[in-house]
């Protein structure tokens, strides 16, 4: 098992912030690829902390790997960065973060349900850029990131890639496109730190295939 021993922190899923007392923000995000590579980890030999928003896939795991998989709610942006500065001093070898995290929240929240007759005008303001937090944190950690965007070239991609890794200091980021996976091709770009691309999987089973792979080159041994 070429991960024994090694712990991942795995992020999933989509976050949300609320708007009034029973509204909220949220984004798109099923989960589908962290679960995917929480349970290639898992297999590898891996002790998974499987961090998930609110309707997240959760990982199928077989009986004898449960022990190797911990589960962590959250639902907002300030959860996420809560979890991550509970776990991340505690030693992890690599993050893993394709979680849609939001990067606007409302201003106010009304405690109040806003009633239906009447015009709402909500002022978004940026949210935590949680991912920042890993290498603060945790400079030692292999940080995998995720950049999804829509409507880009793959020259495109590949390049807002490059600059998330650096503004983020990961390691490698994973690069996709909306419109591509809504047409039903998902194909991930694997930017490295010079702005290479390590390599192209197809699918969320090949992107999470890929990520574990990864990994395993990286951290294995």
């Amino acid at each position: 098992m070429p991960l024994r021993g090694k712990r991942i922190l795995i992020t999933s899923g989509p976050t949300r912030a609320p708007l009034d007392a029973v509204r909220f923000l949220s984004n798109k995000g099923s989960g589908r690829t962290g679960a995917l590579i929480a349970e290639l980890a898992v297999r590898a030999g891996a002790s998974v902390t499987y961090v998930y928003g609110r309707g997240a896939q959760l990982p199928q795991i077989r009986a004898r790997g449960r022990d190797h998989l911990r589960l962590v709610a959250v639902e907002t942006v300030d959860d996420l960065v809560h979890v991550f500065q509970e776990e991340l001093p505690t030693g992890y070898d690599a993050v893993v973060h394709p979680m849609a995290v939001l990067d606007f929240a409302p201003e106010a929240v009304r405690q109040e349900k806003v009633g239906s007759e009447e015009a709402w005008v909500v002022r978004l303001v940026p949210t935590p850029k949680a991912i920042q937090l890993v290498k603060a944190l945790s400079p030692r950690t292999f940080l995998v990131g995720f950049k999804l965007e829509v409507g880009k070239s793959p020259e495109e991609l590949v390049r807002l890639a490059y600059e998330s890794l650096r503004r983020n200091r990961a390691d490698v980021m994973v690069a996709n496109d909306l419109a591509d996976i809504e047409r039903g091709v998902h194909r991930g770009y694997f930017v490295g730190p010079t702005g290479e691309v390590l390599r192209v999987a197809e699918g969320k089973e090949g992107i999470a295939r890929a990520v574990v792979e990864l990994l395993e080159e990286r951290l294995g041994g």
